[in-house]
């Protein structure tokens, strides 16, 4: 089949051609897997990926020089916060779709990335099978959405969309009793995030306020009953 004019799909969307694809920016701190979305992309004509790192500190000028269609970012990275880089980048580039590919199920962060802008939340188990169908259904204007993201997101309405009290924290105070939870010090956190101790200690306060905790130990008991401790899977 020769050339072909773009196809209009949702609402003024459209699915791009060979000969002007789609552009994928792929954010991930693991070479194998940034590696595997490039050849599962590579399948399809109307897809590309222009441009690939394991440093979140570079998607925001990444995403200047590239201008991408989609951005597909991991949640861990090894010097950054994915859901606090998916918020910087919603910021700045408000109409760029962003599909978050994790090893964290949907359970643990779907409501919460879903929050800061995604457009989709996809396992990466699932990658090899669904990602095609996940970029295909964000790049045309739509949310891609599991159907146990869907008992999720329906869940947490019908519990008045608050069913746990950390859920109530914003992106930094979760981040920061993730640390503390991973035994990580004010000060050692402080210095992760690159903000002042003044500052962590602050979030700490509020999120003991918040979740009417009184101390670190209780702290961190309420961080392994609500599954929130950080692990490295990614």
């Amino acid at each position: 089949m020769g050339h072909y004019d773009i196809l209009e799909k949702n609402r003024g969307q459209t699915i791009k051609t060979p000969n002007n694809p789609s552009k994928i920016i792929v954010i991930d701190d693991h070479d194998i897997i940034r590696l595997a979305v490039k050849y599962i992309v590579g399948e399809r004509e109307h897809l590309c990926v222009v441009a690939e790192s394991g440093d979140g500190g570079e998607v925001l000028s990444l995403c200047r020089e590239h201008l991408p269609d989609l951005l597909i970012l991991s949640i861990m990275l090894n010097n950054r916060d994915g859901l606090d880089i998916l918020i910087k980048v919603k910021k700045e580039f408000i109409d760029l779709p962003v599909l978050i590919l994790t090893a964290h199920d949907e359970n643990k962060y779907g409501i919460r990335a879903f929050q800061a802008g995604a457009s989709g939340y996809l396992n990466k188990r699932f990658a090899g099978a669904q990602l095609l169908t996940a970029i295909d259904c964000i790049i045309t204007g739509n949310k891609y959405i599991t159907p146990s993201m869907t008992q999720i997101l329906a869940s947490w309405v019908q519990t008045g969309m608050q069913e746990n009290a950390h859920e109530a924290l914003s992106a930094r105070e979760f981040q920061t009793i993730q640390l503390i939870a991973s035994g990580m010090s004010v000060g050692d956190i402080a210095e992760k995030l690159h903000l002042s101790v003044k500052t962590i200690s602050m979030y700490r306060a509020r999120i003991l306020q918040k979740l009417a905790l009184r101390n670190n130990a209780e702290l961190m008991r309420y961080a392994f009953d609500n599954n929130l401790v950080l692990d490295r899977r990614e």
